[in-house]
């Protein structure tokens, strides 16, 4: 399977070109990265701190030797490669997080036509959490409090992460509520007695953090914390590639972790 690696020098496409080097089934057939960064120009196995690969960094995705292209990149740099893998028909594997309801509808719009798995943490123990705070939240109901704390490395450039957001969506779900509507970022000030309903989102940045994920439930004499903690993104890395495998596969259409796990 070809696959092309956008965003090759970042934490993830690091990652993501190594284990597909080191990979039976997988070949590194393309890598890109954005206008002017230093890596344009250079053989894509020596930024990886490989052998030579054969082909350079280039600033636009090559799509047609692909089969699959995986981005973990900016909302910009997303929609651009994915009108190029809608325009041939080429699978994605779409890790981005930090877009807005618009650039998300676009997106959405773009990628319809082609297999897209698209999700917001592609560890697998991750995705087992997304069910069991769901669940957790459907059992323990409106007695317990529901807060979410995540922490990222420092040069994460957009807050709550993506997967804090379907956490607080999940458990919202489990509660049968509006996350829009009850959701409180962070807390200053005076702010009164907490509300029954709202479900409160805290982001920490520091350090090289690679995810670390918590939601709390809370009432009266005890509370249960349901965490992930990723030691590195190696988890995250493998998963994507499980996806790819899954969207050479599929029939065109969105898709995330889930359906790739048969959760």
């Amino acid at each position: 399977m070809r696959v092309v690696v956008c965003g090759i020098a970042g934490r993830m496409g690091q990652r993501l070109g190594n284990l597909i080097l080191d990979s039976d089934d997988l070949e590194l057939v393309g890598a890109t990265e954005r206008p002017e960064h230093e890596a344009l120009g250079r053989d894509a196995g020596e930024v990886l701190g490989r052998g030579a690969c054969g082909f350079t960094v280039t600033d636009t995705v090559a799509t047609a030797q692909a089969d699959v292209v995986i981005a973990f990149t900016s909302p910009e740099s997303t929609l651009v490669d994915a009108t190029a893998c809608a325009a041939t028909g080429t699978s994605m594997v779409v890790g981005t997080t930090g877009f807005t309801p618009e650039q998300l509808a676009q997106f959405h719009s773009t990628v319809a036509a082609i297999p897209c798995v698209f999700a917001p943490n592609f560890s697998t123990a991750m995705n087992v959490l997304f069910r069991l705070v769901e669940e957790a939240a459907r059992i323990l109901g409106d007695d317990y409090d529901v807060e979410v704390v995540e922490a990222h490395h420092r040069l994460k450039v957009d807050a709550p992460s993506g997967s804090a957001l379907r956490l607080a969506e999940r458990a919202a779900a489990g509660l049968e509520r509006n996350l829009s509507e009850v959701v409180v970022h962070g807390r200053q000030g005076v702010t009164g007695e907490r509300t029954r309903q709202e479900i409160g989102m805290h982001a920490l940045r520091l350090g090289d953090v690679a995810g670390d994920h918590s939601v709390y439930y809370g009432a009266p004499g005890e509370y249960l914390e349901l965490r992930h903690h990723a030691t590195s993104r190696d988890a995250f890395a493998t998963g994507a590639l499980r996806a790819a495998r899954f969207a050479v596969e599929a029939q065109p259409g969105l898709y995330d972790m889930g359906d790739v796990l048969g959760l």
